[in-house]
């Protein structure tokens, strides 16, 4: 049995060095977990793999954990899941206090402009890799184009976008002719999922309804309510949240938005983490430092304490799970919608970042033509080109393109 020690470290290292997303923080655990120490078969990890693909959340995360369970139980899982997450955590919230602090410092702002560009490219990068693992069928691409006339146009809600998707997927996969009955007792399912329901809500109705504090009780709701619909990852969630904490809440600016997203690219674990960026903008807008803290860990609780809920409620499941073909099907609709949803994502970011007057119109955006700022939209080309056609590494672009921006403003 793996030692708990020996679990602490080889997870540790792995949240510390988990730089790039989740492809290559997936491709970091299999060689630590897989090939390294050999603690878990290909087929055990594969079907790991699989089974938080299906899950809201960040999969890199929950795969942690699940791995984690797998080798030394609800522990092992607390374990690996949290140290995946606490040294990024640490990071975005220094960063956090950091930016609310010197923000408007024009060397600040001027960085800020190169990473800006950088991260239009990476939306479009993840635009491109979702689009080509979801179009397996003629459907799926009629589900991507109504997701993004949805979002974009008639600024329908997002959950509301893939759950359509995942029915239509549904409905449209012929049923199993025969499915394994489960083999975990419900009792112990139940056991779990009302354990975890409690960890994660008790909070939540404390700050509410004891201590009356009304602004984290609306924060943790919100998060709350996201993390049930990250379907597809990070940037398919973003769309529906910008439109949410800048436009409906107006408890950030798009530009905050996008600067969040630049920061939580440049730090390790998952990208969700944009999220305690958020949280911890949107309590420094409405009380200063101390609430800014408290929103940041309230953020925190409700973005990843559901991801326990569904590793150690749904993790025996996996075998019955994967012999669910209208399950699947479900899933790949949903995949095939999130494509419209980053495509919404990538033209809010672009116009966002090449425009500085940007206003909602009737249907849809609509940006100032005569807002355009040249250097932003050169900065947005080079950056593509270094990552889409030279295939640099994340890193390098964001440091590159911050430094182009840099000397730009020496000109």
């Amino acid at each position: 049995m793996t030692s708990l020690k020996d679990l602490f470290i080889t997870f540790g290292k792995i949240g510390c060095l988990s730089f790039g997303g989740p492809a290559a923080q997936i491709a970091l655990m299999h060689k630590e977990l897989v090939d390294g120490r050999k603690w878990l078969s290909e087929q055990e990890f594969l079907s790991g793999l699989s089974f938080c693909m299906l899950l809201p959340g960040p999969e890199a995360m929950q795969l942690a954990t699940y791995s984690g369970w797998r080798l030394r139980g609800t522990l092992g899982g607390l374990i690996a899941g949290l140290l995946f997450v606490v040294p990024g955590a640490l990071v975005i919230l220094a960063l956090a206090a950091i930016y609310v602090s010197y923000g408007d410092v024009p060397l600040v702002q001027t960085l800020f402009l190169g990473v800006k560009a950088a991260v239009l490219a990476i939306v479009l990068e993840a635009l491109i890799k979702v689009a080509k693992r979801a179009f397996k069928l003629p459907l799926h691409w009629a589900l991507a184009l109504a997701s993004f006339i949805a979002i974009f146009v008639f600024a329908l809600p997002f959950p509301a976008v893939i759950g359509v998707a995942a029915l239509i997927g549904y409905l449209t996969t012929p049923k199993a002719e025969h499915v394994p009955t489960p083999s975990v007792p419900a009792a112990q399912t139940i056991t779990t999922i009302a354990l975890w329901l409690a960890i994660w809500w008790l909070p939540i109705l404390v700050l509410g309804f004891v201590i009356g504090q009304d602004f984290l009780f609306q924060l943790a709701l919100f998060f709350s309510k996201l993390a049930t619909v990250t379907f597809g990852g990070a940037y398919a969630v973003l769309a529906f949240m910008g439109q949410e904490v800048v436009q409906n809440l107006g408890w950030i600016s798009a530009a905050d938005m996008i600067d969040g997203l630049g920061l939580a690219e440049t730090t390790p674990g998952p990208l969700i983490l944009v999220t305690e960026f958020v949280g911890f903008l949107a309590g420094y807008n409405a009380g200063g430092a101390g609430l800014a803290v408290l929103a940041a860990i309230i953020t925190l609780w409700v973005t990843f304490v559901p991801c326990f809920l569904w590793i150690f409620a749904g993790a025996p499941y996996i075998a019955w799970m994967s012999a669910q073909p209208r399950l699947n099907g479900a899933l790949s609709a949903i995949t095939a919608a999130v494509v419209g949803v980053i495509a919404n994502l990538s033209i809010w970011f672009a116009m966002n970042v090449i425009f500085t007057k940007v206003e909602r119109v009737q249907f849809g955006w609509a940006p100032d033509l005569a807002s355009l700022d040249w250097g932003a939209l050169g900065l947005s080309l080079i950056a593509a080109i270094l990552l889409l056609r030279l295939h640099l590494g994340l890193l390098k672009v964001l440091f590159i393109s911050a430094l182009l921006a840099v000397g730009m403003s020496l000109i």
